[in-house]
C-alpha cells in the first residue's frame, strides 16, 4: 500500500467564497476538522510548518518565529526564512523519521525540509530547492511522477507546498476578489492531483491530508499601536526589539532588570498618552498563558507583547507601516487564525466531522498511518487513534 501526505496551504473559510468542487469532494470522501484546525502560537508560517512536521510546540522545536535572534552571548546570528543551519531546527521532522526507519520521503518546498540533519540528506531527487516561480502545475506533476517509480524507490511520504492564498492575502486582506481567484487556483491543482491518482489506480490507496498553517485577518489604519507612545514611562530602544507584530519581542541588555522594564511598560499602557493601549498586553514570558506553550525557550525574548485581533504594532509613526492588507500571528485561540484539515484515505472515515485540534497532533497521525515509531512530541495521548480507522488487512 502506498501512503501519502500532501499539505496544501489555504486559509480556513476561503473555500466558501468560491466554487471548490475538488476540495468539496475530499470533504465528502474524508474527515474534516470543524471549525478548522488550530495553529500553534504564534500563528506564523515557519513555526507552524515545523510544528506540523515535528509534532512539537515552537518552544521545543526552536523555530519560535519567522525572524528571531540567537540569544547566546557573543552571537549576532539571526534566524530568517531560508536559514538552513541545523542548529536552529530542533526535534525530528516526519521526513527524518521516515528515512530513519528505512523508508523514502520526498518534500516539495516544505519549510525546514532542505535542512540536512540526522539521516535526512535532502537528496536532490526527492528534495526541491525552494523556488516560488515554479508553476503549481509542475509541482503537482513532479509529485505524481514520484508515484510512477518502482515500489522499492517510491516515497512513502510526500509533502507539497503552495504559497497561495497566503501571499495575496497579505497584500489584499482575506476578503478581496484576489483571494477567491487564489482559492479557485488551488482547487484546480487538487483536481489535477486527484485525476493523476485515479489515472494511476492509486486513488483508493493513497492518503491525502490537506492542511493550512494559519488563518488571516484584515488590518486597518485605525488599528495601529506605536511603541514610541510608551516614552512617558519608559524608552524602548529599537535595538531591544526583536520583532514587532503581532507578537512583540523585547530583549533588554543583560545588565538591566527585565521585571522593572516590564512594570514600566505596563504602567505606560494605563496612561492617556498611548493610542489603542487597551489592545496591547505585555507579559514577562514566563507569565504568558500556559495554553500558548510559549515560555520554555531561550530564543523567546524575556518580554512578550500580544496585540488584539487585527491590530498592528510599529515603533514610530514616521516608520509609515503598512496599515492595510492581511495579517496573522495572533492568539491561536481566535477563529480567524484557524485553518483547514481534510484527510482522505483508507484510515479516514467518509463524511466525518471531528472537533478542532492543534496541529501538533499531525505528526503522530502521519507516523501511525506509515507504521512508524514516532520521535518524542507534544501530541495528546491516543488522539491519533481516535481519528484513524483500524487498518484493514
Amino acid at each position: 500500500m502506498s501512503t501519502w501526505e500532501v499539505a496544501l496551504l489555504r486559509r480556513f473559510g476561503y473555500n466558501w467564497k468560491a466554487a471548490t468542487p475538488n476540495i468539496d469532494r475530499l470533504r465528502m470522501e474524508g474527515t474534516e476538522a470543524d471549525p478548522g484546525m488550530i495553529p500553534v502560537f504564534p500563528s506564523k508560517t515557519f513555526p507552524n510548518h515545523y510544528s506540523i512536521a515535528t509534532g512539537l510546540y515552537p518552544a521545543y522545536h526552536g523555530i519560535v518565529g519567522n525572524y528571531f535572534r540567537d540569544p547566546n552571548p557573543g552571537s549576532n546570528d539571526t534566524f530568517k526564512p531560508g536559514e538552513l543551519d541545523p542548529k536552529w531546527w530542533l526535534g525530528e521532522p516526519i521526513w527524518e523519521t521516515v528515512v530513519n526507519q528505512g523508508l523514502q520521503a520526498a518534500t516539495y518546498f516544505w519549510p525546514g525540509s532542505q535542512v540536512k540533519k540526522g539521516n535526512w540528506t535532502c537528496e536532490s531527487r526527492f528534495c526541491q530547492d525552494y523556488n516560488s516561480s515554479v508553476p503549481y502545475e509542475d509541482r503537482v506533476d513532479t509529485v505524481l511522477g514520484y508515484l510512477d517509480l518502482p515500489s522499492r524507490e517510491r516515497p512513502s511520504l510526500i509533502t507539497l507546498y503552495f504559497e497561495s492564498p497566503d501571499e495575496p492575502g497579505h497584500e489584499t486582506g482575506p476578503d478581496a476578489p484576489q483571494i477567491t481567484a487564489a482559492v479557485v487556483r488551488i482547487d484546480t491543482m487538487i483536481g489535477r492531483l486527484l485525476a493523476g491518482l485515479e489515472k494511476r489506480g492509486l486513488d483508493k490507496d493513497v492518503t491525502i491530508i490537506l492542511v493550512g498553517d494559519h488563518g488571516m485577518v484584515g488590518k486597518s489604519e485605525d488599528k495601529m499601536i506605536y511603541l514610541e507612545d510608551l516614552a512617558s514611562e519608559v524608552l524602548i530602544p529599537r535595538e531591544w526589539v526583536m520583532d514587532y507584530t503581532p507578537v512583540l519581542h523585547i530583549r533588554p541588555p543583560p545588565n538591566l532588570d527585565v521585571t522593572t522594564i516590564h512594570s514600566s511598560m505596563a504602567r505606560a499602557l494605563t496612561s492617556s498618552n498611548m493610542n489603542n493601549a487597551e489592545f496591547l498586553e505585555i507579559y514577562l514570558k514566563e507569565q504568558l498563558p500556559p495554553r500558548l506553550h510559549y515560555s520554555h525557550s531561550p530564543r523567546i525574548a524575556p518580554i512578550v507583547g500580544l496585540v488584539a485581533e487585527g491590530y498592528t504594532l510599529a515603533y514610530a509613526r514616521t516608520d509609515k507601516p503598512i496599515t492595510c492588507g492581511g495579517e496573522h500571528g495572533y492568539d491561536n485561540v481566535l477563529l480567524s487564525m484557524r485553518t483547514i484539515f481534510i484527510a482522505r484515505g483508507p484510515q479516514f472515515a467518509q463524511g466525518r466531522r471531528i472537533p478542532s485540534f492543534e496541529n501538533v497532533e499531525l505528526y503522530e497521525i502521519m507516523a501511525n498511518i506509515l507504521g512508524l515509531t514516532p520521535a518524542p512530541n507534544n501530541a495528546s495521548l491516543n488522539f491519533a487513534a481516535s481519528v484513524l480507522l483500524p487498518l484493514r488487512s
